[in-house]
């Protein structure tokens, strides 16, 4: 059985990605108690002792809300760190473990795609994501990796079921199937793509 590392598996959506590849693949899932994915310490020291992986499904993010004049240097940095750096840390050093062939898979955000005021540090964050992905696809293609990212909308975790009409949120499925094609070998020629979903 493939062995697949999924951070954020504690959130809303990591519980629906666990419960869809766990028949599947070997799912390792670090605590914040064994993964520090803001301490490149922690980060090397975790993926040193994974073993070989077949992916890295990166599902850390977070979201703060405001608008460019009224974002504070505390919270640009967060979101950076938070939405950016930590897939930085996770995918650079997941890269010597990753079998051949092997995925990497990350969330971003379908904010990123038609930017709307009221999120500044987030959708830059999110939008940097995607530079990394498609950067990283670039320098892997031919390897037998591949590096994708999902941009989902407001997605119905039950968090966000709390606060918006769950008729308005995509469905947990739409998201977990799609990380599981991109795992399978169908999607091997998947490569450098931002997979919006939506509604």
């Amino acid at each position: 059985m493939q062995t697949i590392a999924i951070t954020g598996a504690a959130g809303g959506l990591g519980a629906a990605v666990v419960q869809r590849l766990e028949p599947t693949y070997r799912c390792l899932t670090p605590t914040r108690e064994t993964l520090d994915l803001s301490s490149e310490t922690s980060v090397k020291a975790w993926f040193a002792q994974a073993g070989d992986l077949y992916a890295l499904v990166h599902l850390v993010g977070g979201f703060a809300p405001g608008k460019l004049a009224g974002t504070t240097l505390d919270t640009w940095t967060k979101m950076l760190a938070t939405n950016t750096t930590a897939a930085f840390l996770a995918i650079r050093e997941s890269l010597p473990r990753l079998t051949r062939p092997g995925r990497i898979i990350a969330i971003s955000s379908f904010a990123t795609v038609t930017p709307q005021a009221g999120a500044t540090a987030y959708t830059v964050s999110k939008a940097a994501l995607n530079a990394l992905i498609q950067t990283t696809a670039a320098e892997l293609r031919g390897t037998g990796i591949t590096v994708n990212a999902l941009l989902p909308d407001s997605m119905a975790t039950p968090a966000m079921r709390e606060e918006m009409d769950a008729a308005k949120l995509v469905p947990l499925p739409d998201v977990t199937e799609t990380i599981a094609w991109l795992l399978s070998e169908t999607a091997a020629g998947v490569t450098g793509t931002l997979l919006p979903i939506r509604k």
